[in-house]
């Protein structure tokens, strides 16, 4: 389980990330709690939620430019943008000059880069370590997010409660600043690095079109692709936008419920890392990411039909450990799928599938609004459980047939 921290690279590029899913958590929370009360639209908070992943639309660009300059320099380069960005934020809070208008611009810049800063998280690691490791490695880094979602979201609800929202931004700046420093220590390993240069000649939209013929002509990418999409569109939107929403108009808490809400679905998902990080998992990776979304929709069915706090964090936290199972092995599929050469590209690619976390909020809001809660968050994951069959039929052979053992 340890085993990838004798890397150097990995033993700065681990806490680096834990910084910064820290702090993202931290700044999700706030700003989608201060949406919420300030402006008491649903609408505005999925629009906000949406603009998290605005990004997604040009990761693919963002892919071409870590294959031609490097994935650690793109790395710390975003966070020396998140860092500027919270400063300014937490500025406006202690000015009382913060407005919700200001917060959707700066969400909207940060949300143009944070999804490439996970197209590089995993491309560094299958970059610099072994290939027997990159299943163990990719669970450990699945840690920082999902410790994040659960300390984070803690953390994040109970400072600003306690102290303020510019102090609590004090705090997601100093983080962003600890996470750039330490990024532009992330050297990749040559001895594991096998990239190729692109011909002096070619464009960035030749090397952006070559990548997604490589992953059209690819069933396996093609699958996992599809599977990030389907997910992001009918599973994620209930814990990435909505939990404000439910912990106000259903659950009927405030800042510190809609806190424990957002910790047990990390916490379950903690627990799925930690399994998937023993290396003890025998079961193909394509297997286990279609099993896994199948279950992950079903706890969202009784999640959502749960009427008391309690049994919602309960089935909350079993979603977390089903997400876990599914999202891990995707990215396993698609990296061992993938040519070094092509890693950032198809890594970017891949991030085109978040983009139906925005799509599955913004037309959740109006439904929500018109048919009511439950009904809609149903109906998307018995949508969802439909699409995962068609697809796990549609690429058996890569998927299920051909798959072998994590």
């Amino acid at each position: 389980m340890l085993a990838p921290f004798r890397t150097r690279a990995f033993r700065y590029q681990w806490p680096a990330d834990l910084a910064t899913s820290w702090a993202v958590e931290m700044e999700v929370l706030i700003l989608g709690w201060y949406i919420l009360v300030t402006s008491e639209s649903v609408v505005l908070l999925v629009f906000f939620g949406a603009l998290q992943y605005l990004g997604s639309l040009v990761s693919p660009v963002f892919g071409v430019a870590a294959d031609r300059i490097g994935y650690g320099r793109l790395l710390w380069s975003t966070r020396a943008l998140y860092a500027a960005m919270a400063a300014l934020l937490g500025w406006l809070a202690a000015s009382d000059a913060l407005t919700p208008t200001a917060v959707l611009i700066i969400a909207g810049l940060n949300g143009l880069v944070r999804p490439s800063d996970m197209v590089m998280r995993y491309a560094l690691i299958a970059q610099n370590l072994p290939a027997n490791q990159l299943m163990g490695a990719l669970g450990i880094a699945r840690v920082t997010s999902d410790s994040a979602r659960m300390a984070g979201a803690l953390a994040g609800a109970g400072a600003v409660a306690m102290f303020g929202m510019a102090p609590a931004y004090l705090v997601v700046t100093l983080l962003y600043i600890v996470s750039f420093l330490l990024s532009t220590q992330v050297v990749p390993n040559s001895a594991n690095t096998r990239l190729e240069a692109p011909p002096p000649h070619a464009s960035p939209w030749h090397d952006l079109v070559s990548a997604a013929r490589y992953v059209w002509h690819r069933p396996a990418l093609m699958g996992g692709l599809s599977m990030a999409f389907l997910v992001n569109l009918l599973a994620f939107p209930l814990m990435l936008g909505l939990l404000p929403y439910v912990a106000k108009n259903v659950y009927g808490v405030g800042q510190s419920g809609l806190g424990w809400l957002g910790a047990s679905f990390a916490f379950g998902a903690l627990l799925g890392s930690l399994v998937l990080s023993s290396n003890r998992v025998r079961v193909g990776a394509a297997r286990l990411m279609l099993m896994a979304g199948m279950i992950w929709l079903i706890f969202n069915v009784c999640m959502v039909q749960a009427n008391d706090l309690l049994t919602g964090m309960g089935f909350l936290a079993l979603a977390g450990f089903a997400q876990s199972l599914c999202l891990t092995p995707l990215a396993a599929v698609m990296l061992r799928a993938t040519e070094p050469a092509y890693r950032g590209r198809v890594m970017g690619i891949r991030m085109l599938g978040i983009w139906g976390l925005p799509m599955g909020l913004m037309l959740a809001g109006p439904l929500i609004e018109r048919w009511g809660f439950q009904t809609i968050m149903t109906t998307y994951a018995v949508i969802g459980m439909a699409l995962t069959l068609a697809l796990a039929w549609r690429w058996r052979q890569a998927l299920w047939h051909d798959d072998k053992p994590i």
